[in-house]
């Protein structure tokens, strides 16, 4: 397992965002995880990248507690992850951006930046050249130049993927990738998950397009005010009749391939 949730719960006062949630992820999965506005989610990825520490329960990554651990030795660990809100820095270029999430790898200090010594002009060079192999990954290599403010929504949702992806994630978590997206953006986004699947990366993710999270997910946890409701196979999960009593609706129908 790369990723195991055990009994986590976080509490903000008397309100109880999650109430021992545990689930697992294997190396290599797609991992989905669903549920109604407000059912934990984001404060489960909170959690994971240590925004917030849980009250209770424990998280273990690569066989190894992280819970606690400070944000920044989470990533160099190898977990790195989008928001739901796009955060790109705006008056940057696309290229510019991917190389600073590969600044969380690099091992150039604060003297070899200053003075700009041999080693930090050879990593600036692999930067550069990471930066734009990514970009061109997302397609976006002939936007290289642009500032981010000035790329398509849609754009910007790949070039915050292609960021996180800088720092070498093995284990990548997406908050609601495909929002504000059109049908053929979303097509395109699947097609760019399975590939980073590809490489050997494991994908956590939050999503609302249900048609994609069935499509694109291995198996899939649903929550449900904070607590865990279901957990199985796309399949599994449509015919779950609490699932669908509670989140996706009797009428509703989703393809699973």
């Amino acid at each position: 397992m790369v990723l195991d949730i055990k009994n986590v719960s976080k509490n903000f006062g008397g309100i109880h965002a999650l109430k021992n949630v545990s689930f697992s992820i294997k190396q290599g999965e797609i991992y989905g995880l669903i549920g109604p506005n407000g059912a934990g989610k984001t404060t489960m990825f909170n959690l994971i990248t240590n925004i917030f520490e849980p009250s209770s329960g424990d998280i273990i990554f690569d066989s190894q507690t992280i819970t606690g651990l400070k944000s920044h030795k989470i990533t160099e660990k190898g977990i790195c992850r989008t928001y739901q809100n796009i955060r790109l820095f705006s008056q940057m270029t696309a290229l510019k951006n991917v190389m600073v999430g590969g600044h969380s790898r690099s091992s150039s200090g604060v003297f070899s930046s200053v003075f700009r010594t041999k080693k930090q002009r050879e990593e600036e060079i692999q930067l550069n050249q990471k930066a734009e192999d990514l970009l061109e990954l997302v397609g976006l290599l002939e936007h290289k130049d642009t500032l981010a403010e000035n790329l398509a929504y849609g754009q910007q949702r790949r070039l915050e993927i292609a960021r996180a992806m800088a720092s070498n994630p093995k284990l990548l978590l997406l908050d609601e990738p495909a929002a504000g997206m059109n049908e053929k953006e979303t097509d395109s986004l699947y097609d760019l998950i399975k590939m980073i699947q590809s490489k050997g990366i494991t994908v956590l993710i939050i999503e609302h397009d249900m048609p994609l999270v069935m499509k694109l997910c291995d198996r899939i946890t649903v929550l449900n005010f904070g607590e865990k409701l279901a957990e199985g196979t796309p399949t599994e999960i449509q015919n779950n009749e609490a699932v669908i009593e509670a989140y996706l609706g009797k009428e509703e129908e989703y393809e699973s391939a």
